[in-house]
């Protein structure tokens, strides 16, 4: 007789099971970075797009404003007086100074982290507030002198599916990595490494792979649209870059400078240079299809959500509603994703749920425990990364979440392939 485990345990818990394609609440809107200007090239102002409607929004934020005083990252304080820089003067005070074409939604933290092109440091918008923050304490690449070539400038940035954010210079030398918490800290992971089968087109190579924006997939991947319109996959791990091809269907003079994820799960690309148009893209095929703009079309340096690419034939969340016996009949929510598990890593997706301290158990089907962790909640979304030992035995495990009183509030099982 074949037995399982029960797939939900609670105590007083009102449940509802609906299953997603895809590994979250998926994003109906991406930010843009465009300029005042319909035809302009100052890319210095914040705009959001409904992807919906295919309609952008009015300026949220004016990135050349140097009267608005950042803060501090690190302090959290405003800064007392104008800050001065030895080649941009006062102008380093504007939020976009000298442009801006990475652009990455943490919607954990409900923050848009950013850097300008020709100022190393990393800065992000708090969207509650709209308050810029500057990390004034860290260099982000360490090369403040932008190459005459512009291969040490930052045009592309994401946050990935561990819930990191990734960075990455023109010419592929420097891949940095920034963590989105309470504390911020900056590694530079090093060079993106070509894979053989590239049969020459080098994530190197200014002809076919500087600028343009990534995105990132469920699996722990990242994907290089560049300005050439040609596409690469990273892998975080071994940071192997392999090319895919070249997008077709894009009219000529068109350059992929801004990429995110749609809700059906397509890639939404805009150019900087040719206002006539958006696309989207098959990430199997490699097709470009016209995208429809309502009202205004802007041309976009860079586009930002939280949506990752669902790159398998299979459902990729189980999300449980429910209502806790606390009292205050408050609703949470719990996803899991990827379900099955094809890398030995998944991650747990908190959404608003109470704050306070939290554990990830993950039992196999005789009891026996194979992971454990202990995650802090803030009282707003927060993925955490789970790893699996390689060497567990493929098949179902449970994993439970219970709170700091021991109290089970979510329980799924997965199946590790």
């Amino acid at each position: 007789m074949k037995k399982s485990l029960p797939l939900f345990y609670f105590l007083s818990a009102a449940l509802l099971l609906t299953t997603f394609s895809f590994a979250q609440n998926s994003d109906k809107f991406a930010y843009a970075i465009t300029d005042v200007k319909q035809q302009g090239a100052n890319w210095s102002y914040l705009r959001k797009i409904d992807l919906k409607s295919g309609e952008f929004s009015e300026v949220l934020l004016n990135g050349t404003d140097v009267s608005l005083l950042a803060y501090n990252a690190s302090t959290r304080k405003q800064f007392e007086a104008p800050l001065n820089d030895a080649r941009f003067g006062t102008a380093i005070n504007a939020a976009f100074a000298t442009g801006v074409a990475a652009l990455a939604y943490d919607d954990r933290n409900n923050r848009l982290y950013y850097t300008p092109m020709f100022i190393d440091q990393l800065r992000y918008i708090d969207l509650k507030t709209m308050k810029v923050y500057y990390v004034a304490d860290q260099v982000f690449t360490g090369k403040p002198q932008k190459s005459p070539d512009q291969g040490n400038i930052v045009t592309r940035m994401v946050i990935a599916s561990d819930g990191y954010g990734y960075a990455m210079t023109n010419d592929a030398t420097q891949l940095i990595r920034f963590t989105t918490g309470k504390k911020l800290e900056i590694t530079d992971l090093g060079t993106i490494v070509d894979d053989q089968s590239n049969k020459g087109v080098s994530i190197h190579n200014s002809c076919s792979s500087f600028g343009g924006d990534i995105i990132a997939d469920d699996e722990g991947n990242i994907y290089v649209f560049s300005a050439r319109n040609h596409v690469f996959k990273i892998n975080l791990e071994n940071k192997v870059a392999t090319h895919l091809g070249a997008i077709s269907g894009l009219p000529n003079g068109f350059t992929v400078n801004a990429a995110a994820i749609t809700a059906d799960n397509k890639i939404l690309v805009g150019s900087a240079l040719l206002a006539s148009s958006f696309f989207t893209v098959d990430h199997k095929s490699l097709v470009a299809t016209p995208y429809t703009i309502e009202g205004t079309l802007w041309q976009t340096s860079d586009l930002a959500n939280s949506n990752l690419l669902a790159t398998a034939n299979r459902p990729k969340a189980t999300t449980i509603d429910f209502k806790l016996n606390t009292g205050d009949n408050s609703e949470s929510r719990v996803s899991i994703f990827p379900n099955p598990v094809t890398t030995n890593q998944f991650a747990v997706q908190f959404n608003e749920l109470e704050a306070g301290q939290y554990t990830i158990q993950v039992t196999d089907v005789m009891g026996r425990n194979i992971s454990q962790q202990i995650v802090n909640l803030g009282g707003e979304k927060q993925i955490q990364s789970i790893k699996i030992d390689p060497a567990a035995a493929r098949g179902f495990y449970l994993v439970k979440v219970v709170d700091q009183n021991k109290r089970s509030v979510f329980s799924t099982k997965i199946l590790v392939q």
